[in-house]
């Protein structure tokens, strides 16, 4: 029987996908639980999704795991929310022998707290290696602060008369960025029905495809993965042109 797998275009797999993982609260208020349940269920849903993604072949995902601007949520969320992250650290720490996925953090780590940073720090070079999907979870990210980052650092090589203003090109600001490493996505998927953009990668995806899936994020499947790559696939992108 054939599967949406089966379907999709192998030639034309996104090689980078960016996910805004919305909706744990509202999963949560359903059910009539704590929000810091529909965050954990969102914690598994984020490993089987990178998973699903790491068999297909995909080369990146990046996930918007806690922005800039979450902290403004109550202590006890936020306090909920990286307990969390420590679990999901620790967890991959102690099997990261048997994972194929290579895990890096974006983001201004140096507001979390110093354990966190250490664990971040261990993870980054027990994955160092790995061959498979490059997952990079976005963690006190925000896109104006990783462009305003980006942007101090050209401005202390000008300062320093390393590099001339005239001199500064888009491909230069693109590698001061957290994500100068890698290409940026081709595809966005956004959960939870909501159609914003929330901060995220605010360079990286001017020219990206967006998928709007109305599914909580905690209820997103590897089906559902599938639909929206099928759905990328299908669209005819021109980069400005005709």
């Amino acid at each position: 029987m054939k599967t949406l797998r089966d379907e999709i275009d192998m030639e034309k797999l996104p090689v980078h996908i960016a996910i805004i993982m919305d909706g744990n609260g509202r999963w949560a208020k359903k059910r009539f639980l704590p929000r810091k349940f529909g965050h954990k269920a969102g914690a598994d849903t984020l490993e089987n999704i990178t998973k699903a993604a790491d068999k297909l072949g995909v080369k990146h995902l990046t996930v918007y795991a806690f922005s800039t601007e979450n902290w403004k949520r109550t202590e006890e969320e936020v306090k909920g929310i990286m307990d969390l992250l420590r679990s999901y650290l620790d967890r991959y720490i102690a099997k990261a022998d048997k994972e194929n996925i290579k895990i890096d953090i974006i983001g201004e780590k140096s507001r979390l707290d110093a354990d966190i940073q250490e664990k971040i720090k261990k993870i980054e070079i027990l994955s160092a290696d790995k061959p498979g999907l490059n997952l990079h979870i976005a963690l006190n990210y925000g896109g104006r602060d990783d462009i305003l980052r980006g942007i101090q650092k050209i401005a202390k090589k000008v300062e320093a008369g390393e590099l001339k203003a005239d001199d500064i090109t888009e491909e230069m600001i693109s590698e001061s960025l957290d994500t100068g490493f890698y290409p940026d996505p081709e595809l966005v998927i956004r959960t939870s029905g909501e159609e914003r953009i929330s901060n995220f990668l605010l360079w990286q995806i001017a020219y990206s495809e967006f998928v709007f899936n109305k599914k909580l994020w905690p209820d997103y499947t590897e089906e559902d993965l599938y639909e929206d790559i099928c759905y990328y696939q299908n669209r005819d992108r021109r980069f400005g042109g005709r």
